[in-house]
C-alpha cells in the first residue's frame, strides 16, 4: 500500500504482476551497464525532484540462511551445546566439574 501511495495510485488499482518485472528484465536488460544506468537515472531524478533529500542511501541487506550451505544436525547440536555450556558457566562456574567433557565433531561423528 506505501508504494501504491508513493505513486499515486488507488489502493484498489492493479499492480504490474512480478512475472513481467523479470521477464523485462531477462529479455530487455541483458546489458548491466544499462541496468546501472537507469537505476542511476531513477536516483538522479529522485534527487532532483527532493525526493531523495539526502547524499546516502539506505540498502536492505537483511541476512538469510541460503540453503546451500546448511549445517548438518551434529554441527548444530555441537553450537547448542557449546551455547548452552557457555550460558551456564556464566551462571555457576563450579559446573565444569559436573558436565561430561566436551566432544569434539570427530567422536560425535564416530558415535553416530
Amino acid at each position: 500500500m506505501s508504494f501504491k501511495y508513493f505513486l499515486g495510485m488507488a489502493p484498489e488499482e492493479s499492480v504490474i504482476e512480478p512475472s513481467s518485472l523479470t521477464k523485462f528484465r531477462k529479455l530487455r536488460l541483458k546489458d548491466v551497464n544499462l541496468l546501472d544506468l537507469l537505476i542511476n537515472k531513477t536516483v538522479e531524478i529522485a534527487i532532483e525532484k527532493e525526493v531523495i533529500k539526502s547524499n546516502s542511501i539506505i540498502v536492505d541487506a537483511t541476512h538469510t540462511k541460503a540453503r546451500y550451505n546448511q549445517k548438518s544436525p551434529q554441527e548444530i547440536l555441537m553450537d547448542c551445546s557449546k551455547k548452552l555450556r557457555r550460558s551456564v558457566y556464566e551462571i555457576d562456574e563450579s559446573m565444569k566439574q559436573k558436565f561430561p567433557s566436551k566432544s569434539t565433531t570427530n567422536k560425535l561423528e564416530d558415535e553416530i
